[in-house]
């Protein structure tokens, strides 16, 4: 992976940041759809130029020059997001629309020599403008025909991706999976800096340092959970398969399956930062929500990618990521510190279980 790439990676995760400052603001369920249609897009503008940049010679100056300039475009994307639904839509939607057509644009440029490939990316590209438009036509007549229009959006563009599922892609199994575990590490790094940031300047307690210390272990074993095991298990699939199965099983497994997963990192941020703000209180309905929300998408949503990409069930991780969503919800008159213990038990269980079934794997193969 290039520099180049991590840097366009970063302005993305700050577009993650301004979610995660509108859902604080506005922790309601009209703010939670707000947030999810603004996330989809930041999303569906990273996983398109991912799919390009995977295709292409990164080495290359007008590729890395193409990127640099959707860098740029992008941060104003980014630093929009929170006027998105406040008068401001139309500055996010057109550095978005943007972002796209650059992205769309190199990734025809890199399939020129496949014939094949050229024709299922003008294929997407064609589809995806119906996607573009309405992205723009919402942002203009904003208030209740921006929320349709935007959620119209998210179906026409499973609509581009289903219609272009088929053909050679050029996927490159190894980079992909990086690309995406980079974007999870980097998106979980920025659950510590919301931890880090209640605590700076605050008052120190036995429970604001349990609230912290909580924190940072929750998201080390959302880590956990991630990148020992399921990480190289989706990427081994992925380079054992081919053709039209590569491609469905890359969409399916990664630029489908590791969006909720997102969201519930995002979800977990928010719990985190109202845990930290009143550690000794129990966390409200919201926060808790929150919480339990965050981690069941988190788990469920790489269980469902691990399902796709091998046909496995994993139901320890199912079971588990359930019982404690529950655990959290349900324990109303604990306080926060309590709620985060019950967390990273339930999290920790699920990477400790998966991590001896690997071990059992191995040693099975061996002998």
């Amino acid at each position: 992976m290039r520099p180049f790439e991590l840097f366009f990676d970063l302005v993305f995760v700050f577009g993650i940041t301004q979610v995660v400052v509108v859902l604080e603001h506005h922790l309601s369920w009209g703010g939670v759809g707000q947030a999810i249609l603004v996330f989809w897009l930041l999303w569906w503008a990273w996983t398109q130029f991912t799919w390009a940049l995977n295709a292409a010679d990164t080495e290359h100056p007008w590729i890395e020059f193409g990127t640099l300039v959707a860098t740029a475009v992008a941060f104003f994307m980014a630093v929009a997001v929170p006027e998105a639904f406040a008068g401001g839509a139309l500055w996010f939607a057109l550095p978005y629309v943007a972002v796209r057509v650059i992205g769309l644009t190199i990734y025809i440029g890199v399939m020129r020599e496949n014939p094949e490939g050229r024709t299922v990316v003008q294929s997407f590209a064609t589809a995806s403008l119906f996607g573009l438009a309405a992205v723009i036509v919402g942002a203009l007549l904003g208030g209740e025909y921006q929320a349709m229009l935007w959620v119209l959006v998210i179906i026409l563009d499973m609509v581009a991706a289903t219609a272009a599922g088929k053909g050679d892609w050029a996927i490159h199994p190894e980079h992909f999976a990086e690309r995406h575990g980079l974007i999870v590490i980097i998106a979980l790094g920025e659950s510590l800096i919301v931890a880090a940031s209640g605590l700076v300047g605050a008052e120190r307690s036995v429970d604001l340092l349990a609230a912290g210390f909580l924190a940072v272990s929750i998201t080390c074993a959302l880590w956990w959970s991630y990148f020992p095991v399921a990480k190289p298990a989706l990427e081994r699939s992925l380079s054992h398969a081919s053709g039209v199965k590569q491609a469905t099983m890359a969409r399916d497994a990664f630029s489908l399956a590791h969006f909720p997963m997102l969201c519930g990192v995002i979800a977990y941020a928010v719990a985190i930062e109202a845990a930290v703000a009143h550690p000794s209180d129990p966390l409200g309905t919201e926060a808790r929500v929150a919480l339990a929300l965050g981690l069941l998408l988190f788990m469920g949503g790489l269980a469902v990618a691990y399902w796709r990409a091998s046909c496995e069930v994993k139901t320890s991780r199912v079971v588990v990521s359930v019982v404690t969503a529950l655990g959290v919800f349900l324990l109303a008159d604990v306080t926060a510190v309590v709620s985060l213990g019950v967390a990273f038990a339930g999290v920790a269980v699920v990477a400790f279980l998966e991590e001896r079934q690997a071990e059992r794997l191995v040693v099975r193969d061996l002998g």
